[in-house]
């Protein structure tokens, strides 16, 4: 028993991040984010930096041990790994990304000691929300995933997202969570704290009522076609002709669409594969009548050894966006050789892509400049705000087939979202298995289809101007500001 009591921050330390799970989609019980959080910032304190980095990377196994373990259905069912091969890659993945809430833990104990209680309040937040982004763009092409502002897509802290993006309101969250731990160790703050947590909720609120952009023209008609076609059967060359045939039905019962849009990889074959038989006779007939089809497929370069993801519009006029933020590990190996041989050694097959470029022209549709963005693309916001303010409404294209019925498309579609509310546009989200869905400015979803069905989707979308403050700054000014309440608040603690 004694044993219990001494460790209970440490056993409890992994079911707290598994809380923070269930605070993200399918669960959405946006409050387990608070507790989780409120867990860790006052587990981390009091104690050790050593005894914190260790509460740290538990709290990280229970969090990505149960927030990202569908990693595990693509490289072994999908990816034909041996299930052992496929479970070590998956614990190594998973044990991975525990450093990340180990440094911060490490720094919170370290650090807390030369700051009073108001500095901890601003500084903690900082460290972690700079560490995440370390994680979420700078490492290994970064894995954004799981980060703590998209389990407040519905409550009032949504309001903040045109302004800070997801950074920003990830440390307007934190900074609830350590004023409610700070609360808890010294009963005395009660009062100031409630009153700053009231005025940062209701400032939320408050900014939720404002609507950052505005209608850009006539709303257009547009079509979702999501095709449910088996991930272990999609590439098989006997199965190719039945999925074009399938998809080109599913498109001919609504041509009266402005637009139609298919899913990632929705043609199974090589742009120069199906050029002459299947895409021109398509794009010939989306020109008669007046509709722009959008499709994806992989294309060759000039070289044997580029290829790309690609989006084609087929209609009015042509054109194609290359995938640019390609997925580590899936698209392409980063770390060569070892992960070559690595990957080679378990038989993990895996693509081998080039990305597209920055500097690609934005395509038409439905009479109206878009930003597109291909699968895991959408998890990063910088993805889209190169397009602004020209583009009038976002697309993406996925597959999330190879995560079968997992919490991945769930907590994928909840990341769409956020990228519709940050930049004030609605978003047309195409996927083979789901989750299709018609995300509104505001990143509420107005129509979704059954996961795992054939199915087409039809609404009416309106275009948007303008940009969402956001959407002007951009994560890096957010970030540098971080920075800066870092330093800051280091230097006046060192002082005192």
């Amino acid at each position: 028993m004694k044993f219990i009591f001494n460790w209970k921050w440490e056993l409890l330390s992994p079911l707290a991040g598994g809380l923070m799970t269930l605070s993200f989609a399918p669960f959405n019980v946006w409050l387990l984010s608070l507790f989780s959080l409120v867990f860790a910032f006052y587990s981390w304190q009091g104690v050790s930096p050593g005894r914190a980095l260790w509460r740290g990377f538990l709290y990280g196994v229970g969090l990505y041990g149960s927030g990202v373990h569908w990693v595990y259905v693509s490289i072994h069912d999908y990816g034909g790994a041996h299930y052992i091969g496929a479970g070590l890659l998956t614990a190594f993945f998973c044990l991975f990304w525990t450093i990340f809430p180990a440094l911060t833990a490490y720094l919170t104990a370290k650090l807390e000691n030369r700051q009073g209680v108001w500095g901890k309040v601003v500084l903690l937040p900082a460290i972690w929300i700079l560490i995440d982004y370390v994680r979420g763009y700078l490492l290994l092409n970064g894995f954004p995933w799981l980060q703590v502002a998209y389990t407040q897509l519905d409550t009032p802290l949504a309001g903040y997202i045109p302004l800070l993006g997801s950074y920003g309101t990830g440390f307007i969250l934190l900074l609830s969570a350590i004023l409610l731990a700070e609360t808890i160790r010294q009963r005395a703050l009660w009062l100031r704290a409630s009153l700053i947590l009231l005025l940062l909720w209701s400032g939320g609120f408050a900014l939720s009522l404002i609507d950052w952009t505005e209608s850009r023209g006539k709303a257009i008609k547009v079509t979702l076609i999501q095709g449910n076609v088996a991930q272990d059967k999609k590439w098989l060359p006997e199965f190719r002709i039945k999925t074009l045939i399938s998809y080109q039905r599913l498109t001919e019962a609504h041509w009266d669409s402005d637009v139609v849009i298919w899913p990632e990889t929705a043609i199974p074959a090589f742009l120069h594969q199906v050029e002459d038989f299947y895409i021109e006779p398509l794009e010939a007939k989306a020109r008669r009548h007046d509709t722009d089809l959008i499709v994806s497929l992989p294309a060759k370069g000039k070289s044997a050894k580029e290829n790309y993801n690609m989006v084609l519009t087929l209609g009015k006029q042509r054109g194609e966006y290359k995938k640019n933020h390609l997925l580590p590990f899936g698209e392409y190996l980063p770390l060569q050789p070892l992960s070559g041989f690595v990957l080679e050694l378990l038989g993990v097959n895996l693509g081998n892509f080039v990305p597209g470029g920055n500097d690609q022209p934005l395509m038409v549709a439905g009479g109206y400049p878009f930003a597109t963005s291909i699968c895991y693309e959408d998890a990063f916001s910088s993805v889209f705000l190169p397009a602004l303010p020209e583009a009038a409404y976002l697309i993406n294209v996925t597959n999330d087939a190879w995560f079968g019925d997992s919490l991945e498309p769930h907590q994928h579609m909840q990341i769409a979202r956020m990228r519709a509310l940050e930049t004030g546009r609605y978003l047309l989200r195409a996927t083979n298995t789901g989750i299709t869905a018609f995300v509104d400015d505001k990143g509420k979803i107005i129509k979704q289809a059954p996961q795992f069905e054939q199915a087409t989707l039809t609404d009416n979308i309106v275009p948007m101007s303008g940009m969402t403050p956001y959407a002007r700054i951009g994560d890096k000014a957010i970030i540098f500001i971080f920075l800066v309440l870092s330093v800051t608040s280091l230097l006046v603690g060192k002082t005192k």
